[in-house]
């Protein structure tokens, strides 16, 4: 799994947080219901959300899934997908890899946009470009499909949200990257306001016999 996917997914989830995030948008429709979503979003004071992650490429016959969880309070997150987590406490990222049993360490202020959700948001007004594409009917929903699309270049091309136009939540989001590879995040639930201890965003390595840190601080 490519890390910048992970942290996409932390951006796709925590980015609508930010009432400035949709700048650049040149399209009325598309920024109407963004900004209804960005509404509904920032008053949650934390977010728990259960999602399921696809990743397909058809040239290279790879079709993979996993479920996963992220848990977000303010700039902080906590990140459970497969064999990875990643907790950041907001000036820190732990990346642990439980199948070697390791952590890598990084600042969130030196991070790159590509691995950093901080960055991504900081800088997303000027990255990016949204666009109404059309309505679906869905499960007896009626989504919106929005695309947002990289003004700078970027290894994925464009980003597409599905929204529910009634509850004005994002159902899935889906990157398409440059290699042909689609990576789809389906959203299975949303619970705001629950508590969650600052504890949560932080590695405690005293849980994790062994491991072997690696600080790229």
């Amino acid at each position: 799994m490519k890390r910048i996917n992970i942290f996409l997914l932390s951006f796709l989830f925590i980015g609508l947080l930010n009432n400035n995030a949709f700048t650049q948008i040149d399209d009325t429709k598309a920024q109407t219901m963004l900004d209804a979503v960005s509404a509904k979003m920032k008053g949650y004071s934390t977010m728990k959300i259960a999602f399921t992650y696809t990743i397909i490429n058809t040239k290279s016959n790879i079709n993979e899934s996993k479920s996963g969880t992220i848990q977000v309070k303010g700039s902080k997150y906590h990140l459970d997908i497969g064999s990875q987590k990643v907790f950041c406490n907001g000036t820190t990222v732990w990346t642990y890899l439980k199948d070697e049993n390791e952590v890598n360490i990084n600042s969130v202020s030196t991070q790159d946009d590509a691995v950093n959700p901080t960055t991504i948001l900081n800088n997303y007004k000027a990255n990016f470009k949204a666009k109404f594409i059309k309505e679906v009917v869905e499960g007896g929903k009626t989504l919106m499909v929005i695309d947002l699309t990289p003004i700078k270049g970027k290894s994925y091309f464009k980003v597409r949200l599905n929204i529910d136009k009634t509850a004005k939540e994002i159902v899935s989001s889906i990157i398409y990257d440059k290699n042909s590879t689609t990576y789809t995040y389906k959203i299975n639930s949303l619970t705001p306001n629950v508590t969650l201890s600052d504890d949560l965003f932080t590695f405690n390595k005293t849980k994790y016999p062994g491991v072997e840190e690696n600080d790229m601080r």
